[in-house]
């Protein structure tokens, strides 16, 4: 997002404060994004208003119930714009979940056990319910995905 509207105005959230220190000297020290502490278990809190909302891996530990509610409450920081989710997905099938940790290199039993994951469709489906338009998976590999809307 940076590399095509470099004057952009970005806010990050993450509930770890060695993530947010990295993220920090990632995006260039101060003045480059404001760094928020937040639990996503937890409701949002008052924000603000955007042109688009971009999430990467930091849902798939929630419970799915609130991932509903996180999609609706995404939604209404919306002025006009999207919402793009780089997730974590359920496989469809145990065999395509093998396969899956097969690819990345990862033992059954390294698991995380905080997973909570659903399928990209379903993800796609519950931003339709929340009121987005155009929901959909984008992108597809396996166990990744790329599902979003818009405002």
């Amino acid at each position: 997002v940076r590399r095509i509207h470099p004057d952009a105005e970005a806010l990050g959230l993450d509930q770890s404060p060695p993530i947010l220190d990295a993220a920090a000297r990632r995006l260039g020290g101060a003045g480059r994004a404001e760094l928020v502490r937040h639990d996503m278990a937890l409701p949002l809190p008052p924000l603000g208003a955007f042109d688009l909302v971009v999430s990467a891996f930091a849902i798939h530990h929630l419970e799915h119930a609130r991932v509903r509610a996180l999609c609706g409450e995404v939604l209404g920081l919306l002025r006009q714009g999207r919402f793009l989710n780089l997730e974590h997905v359920a496989s469809a099938t145990p065999r395509l979940h093998a396969e899956f940790l097969a690819a990345i290199g990862e033992d059954p039993g390294d698991e995380d056990p905080s997973d909570r994951l659903a399928p990209a469709w379903t993800l796609a489906e519950w931003l339709g319910q929340a009121g987005f338009a155009d929901a959909d998976c984008h992108w597809k590999w396996r166990e990744l995905a790329l599902v979003g809307g818009r405002r």
